[in-house]
């Protein structure tokens, strides 16, 4: 009851600040304020006790996990606060930082994303609180001596996933492909990754079939796929799939990503990230996350494309 009425109000205040703001959007506005307000309740633990107390427990989207739940985690442990940290399968590695890491579930759950108000950020917002938010180091800590090249590295992250119950929506496709791996890929180390379902933990994202693999090797065999990758060094140098990927982003910087936790796992090793999202779909344009809370979590230059177009016009003026 007393939840209810504390987000009834701050609809309210969400309202008052932006009173041109469409309906459905303050709802965001709202639930981001309710957490920063939620925080009130440990400023004793974190502030003057400091004791290890913190558990964060995370089940939602990939997406928001990077954003909020593992800068809070961070925090926590730079603070001395972190007890524990619980998320799903094959996250050991985003949490290196964690003395006491459980992998407890097998599947993501989306809409756990909106349940979930015991960080100080959880959805998108036109404002965020990063005074308990700190970016994790990912870069510096896995650097490696592993996967460097000859030629400076380009990361290709691509994904061709159901989006928002639709077929897919943000994707590079081949013939996109084609022109950025012809033009690029004797002055950059090209690295393609497209991870197969069977790689990573879903949530409510079918992940389909672009077919572009076999072409890649046939049409462009100077590029490394990171399912190559994958299958070389599983078992020895890496764990799972987020492992590789953390190795390998962590000696790159260019990036070219997709909407969604793609982009934002991008985001999180410094250098520039070219980002395809289509603004009609999303909220990060709307709110524009891309100035904000995306460059913060490395430092990273973040360049929000549009549409195919917009990509290869920013690869060419950037890359």
């Amino acid at each position: 009851m007393m939840r209810r009425l504390m987000l009834k109000s701050l609809y309210v205040v969400a309202l008052l600040k932006y009173p041109s703001m469409r309906d459905d959007l303050r709802y965001f506005v709202r639930d981001n304020y309710f957490c920063r307000i939620n925080q009130f309740k440990f400023l004793f633990k974190d502030y003057l006790q400091k004791k290890k107390y913190k558990v964060t427990n995370y089940q939602g989207e990939f997406d928001q996990e990077l954003r909020y739940v593992l800068p809070f985690a961070y925090w926590h442990f730079l603070n001395g606060t972190l007890a524990k940290t619980i998320s799903s399968k094959d996250t050991k590695e985003l949490y290196f930082f964690s003395e006491n890491h459980e992998e407890r579930y097998e599947k993501r759950i989306w809409t756990e994303t909106y349940n979930y108000y015991d960080v100080p950020n959880m959805t998108h917002s036109a404002s965020f609180n990063f005074k308990k938010w700190a970016p994790v180091p990912y870069k510096a800590h896995y650097a490696n001596s592993v996967f460097k090249y000859d030629k400076p590295v380009l990361v290709i992250a691509n994904k061709y996933n159901i989006e928002w119950d639709q077929p897919p929506i943000n994707f590079f496709d081949i013939p996109t492909l084609d022109k950025i791996l012809t033009r690029y890929k004797n002055k950059y180390q090209i690295i393609y990754n497209r991870p197969l379902s069977s790689q990573i933990v879903l949530d409510n994202s079918e992940v389909l079939d672009l077919k572009e693999h076999a072409w890649i090797k046939e049409k462009h065999p100077e590029v490394i796929l990171m399912n190559d990758l994958y299958d070389q060094h599983l078992g020895t140098t890496v764990n799972n799939y987020n492992h590789l990927q953390l190795m390998v982003y962590a000696n790159a910087d260019r990036f070219l990503s997709i909407h969604g936790g793609t982009a934002i796992l991008a985001c999180c090793f410094g250098g520039t990230n070219i980002i395809l999202s289509n603004p009609k779909w999303g909220m990060e344009a709307i709110f524009n996350e891309y100035a904000t809370i995306m460059p913060k979590l490395s430092g990273a230059k973040v360049i929000h494309a549009r549409n195919r177009q917009e990509v290869l016009q920013y690869v060419y003026e950037n890359y």
